[in-house]
């Protein structure tokens, strides 16, 4: 097992399940990554008390991620799950366009207070776009 799935399930040992369904929810979007098998990248940036970051890259595309999914670190906890604006469309307008919101480049965010499986079915189909668009098979 590798250290960042290591640091991941070590975090999420520690998250107490909660009606909100979030800790579930990240549990679900960190499946599709990880289904992914070496096509993607994962890297784990822990800030406790403020956010967990859970990034996905594709190996040798020219951005260093194509989606990253926060855990706010608040009582309850909720997720924020954000993709480079220019790779993803929001045909229903769910998520929030935000200005040099992704490492200095324009992001639509999805701030999931809830993870009910209809919405968690619309944020996978936008991590499935990204990850085609960043070049994943």
């Amino acid at each position: 097992m590798n250290e960042v799935r290591k640091e991941i399930e070590a975090f999420v040992d520690t998250w107490a399940e909660s009606p909100d369904g979030n800790k579930q929810g990240f549990l679900r979007l960190y499946g599709l990554f990880a289904g992914k098998g070496d096509q993607v990248e994962l890297s784990f940036h822990p800030r406790p008390g403020v956010t967990y970051s859970l990034r996905a890259a594709v190996p040798g595309h020219n951005r260093p991620l194509f989606a990253m999914v926060d855990v706010i670190d608040d009582q309850p906890r909720w997720l924020s799950v954000c993709f480079f604006a220019d790779m993803v469309a929001d045909p229903e307008e769910r998520g929030a366009f935000v200005p040099g919101g992704l490492q200095g480049e324009d992001a639509l965010c999805f701030d999931l207070d809830a993870c009910a499986a209809e919405v968690l079915d619309y944020v996978a189909l936008r991590l499935e776009e990204a990850y085609r668009a960043a070049g994943g098979k």
